[in-house]
């Protein structure tokens, strides 16, 4: 509680208050709430109460019997599905145990293995982790699982979106049979509930809202326009001048498109960095840290990044595309109006995904069918977001008063599946080449280079050269009469190409005619 309170937490969200109770006596506890309402310390509390200190443990002896053996060992472990989720939580885990000096240890893909080997051979008490990475640590024996009291899941839906449940199955069948567990999920879809109901023993299900009570923040004020794809940059630099704008999230589908947002709105003036799979695990890290530092104040981002960020302090939120379902769309514009406070969460949807948009609409039951069509120049955007009518597509030098993603450092070692390649000029991890897309230099130099001419291969001696199927390239004879049929010759006896007509051929022009040829010669 004293490491809480100097955190400035000092009351309890309505998830906290009934979960405490129950988490704290040792039963086992299904939660579920919106995004943003405190499921961490929800499960933290209870977890880091169960954890018996490093100091309170047995002391190592000489001779090193049992409890000097597993004094090291995590005693409690937390499963996550996305990488940045796992370093928010161990983050919060630490800060509330700051004062009992108990020792958390993120463990997820995309980093080296060593310095993750190295933390656990130190001593761990508290291990948060991705399935992925704990899966193979654990067969691998560099993790123990076997002193695990307390499990928790948290975001189990993500992980049956993402395909980790059987991993989570497998994770849990390594645990010991007496342990407390706890599942934390913001929906109950039946694969989830099969699985509380295989590991956990009679779970209490917690349901902290009422239930006919929306999926989204009541102070999240939503604005829906209908865009087109060639002007969605410039209507978005206006609605990044809105009045009162802090913190801003926005989000696209694809890693590409989000790249080239972020570019743009770099080179129009804006601070803002990209989040996406491409990047290292370094860049990504160095991209979130800016953003709560408040070094850039315009996040660009695919949907991994939709959970696990919790900023308080984001004013709005941009879907730059529309979301793919209903439950995306909730747990993109939750990034806002988070612990109690107020949030703009703007939608553009083009004309193609009028659809989507309507079956999102429908599910919510939000009543904005027909978004009214919107331009960079419309009177109603300017009106909606108080934005400056002398505003343009470039921020003004006046108003460019943050640091920039380069003021925040980059650490990439140990990143793996990854290059550093420059991009406005800014070092950025990306995604390693594979041998499909692109070829070391090495293997290109080393590769026989066969020169042309005309199209035609020619020898150094600027011979042509005779191409046969399953050969190397030989020079052919340039007199006699092998030379005739193989490149012909004019009158003067020089070689001539032999030209080849018709390169192009109809796929089914001249496969039929083809086998109407071998027919005709077979009968």
């Amino acid at each position: 509680m004293a490491a809480l309170a100097e955190a400035g937490i000092e009351r309890t969200f309505a998830i906290q208050e009934l979960t405490l109770p129950l988490a704290l006596a040792g039963e086992d506890v299904i939660g579920q709430a919106r995004t943003g309402m405190g499921k961490t310390l929800g499960f933290g509390v209870p977890l880091l109460q169960r954890v018996t200190p490093p100091s309170e443990q047995p002391a190592a002896t000489a001779e090193g019997d049992a409890a000097d053996r597993t004094r090291d060992v995590p005693q409690a472990l937390v499963v996550v599905p996305t990488r940045e989720l796992c370093v928010q939580v161990a983050k919060d885990l630490a800060d509330a145990g700051a004062h009992l000096g108990i020792r958390v240890t993120a463990i997820y893909g995309g980093r080296a293995y060593e310095p993750q080997l190295a933390a656990l051979r130190k001593g761990v008490d508290v291990v948060v982790g991705t399935p992925g990475r704990l899966l193979d640590l654990a067969e691998q024996r560099h993790l123990v699982l076997g002193r695990v009291k307390a499990l928790v899941l948290d975001e189990a839906d993500e992980m049956l979106d993402l395909g980790f449940l059987p991993d989570v199955e497998r994770i849990m069948r390594m645990l010991p049979d007496e342990r407390h567990t706890m599942l934390f999920s913001a929906t109950m879809p039946g694969p989830i509930i099969a699985l509380s109901r295989a590991f956990l023993r009679q779970p209490t299900h917690i349901r902290a809202e009422e239930s006919d009570q929306g999926s989204v923040h009541e102070r999240t004020r939503q604005l829906v326009y209908r865009a087109h794809a060639m002007d969605k940059v410039e209507l978005l630099t206006r609605v990044l001048q809105a009045k009162d704008r802090g913190l801003t999230m926005i989000f696209a589908r694809t890693k590409r498109t989000v790249q080239r947002v972020a570019d743009d709105l770099a080179d129009r003036g804006f601070a803002a960095a990209a989040v996406h799979g491409d990047l290292g695990q370094g860049a990504r890290e160095q991209a979130l840290r800016a953003f709560r530092a408040g070094k850039v104040d315009v996040l660009v981002a695919t949907d991994v990044a939709a959970r696990g960020i919790d900023v308080t302090d984001v004013t709005h939120v941009v879907n730059y595309q529309c979301p793919e379902d209903s439950k995306t769309y909730v747990h993109r514009i939750g990034r806002t109006g988070r612990a109690g406070k107020e949030g703009v969460a703007v939608t553009l949807v083009d004309w193609d995904e009028m659809p989507k948009w309507k079956m999102v609409s429908d599910d919510l039951n939000l009543g904005i069918d027909e978004p009214v069509e919107t331009y960079s120049t419309s009177d109603h955007l300017y009106t909606d977001l108080e934005i400056p009518t002398n505003s343009t597509g470039r921020l003004p030098h006046s108003k460019r008063t943050r640091a920039g993603l380069d003021a925040e450092y980059v650490d990439t070692e140990g990143d793996h599946g990854g290059r550093t390649k420059k991009r406005g000029g800014r070092d950025e991890r990306r995604a390693a080449p594979t041998p499909d897309t692109e070829r070391p230099r090495s293997d290109r130099a080393a590769r026989p280079r066969t020169r042309r001419r005309g199209g035609v291969p020619v020898a150094e001696g600027g011979q042509p050269v005779e191409i046969v199927a399953g050969a190397e390239p030989t020079a052919a004879p340039t007199t006699g009469p092998e030379a005739t049929a193989v490149t012909g010759t004019d009158g003067e006896g020089a070689p001539r190409r032999r030209r080849r007509r018709g390169g192009r051929r109809r796929s089914g022009a001249g496969e039929t005619a083809g086998a109407e040829q071998q027919d005709a010669a077979a009968s």
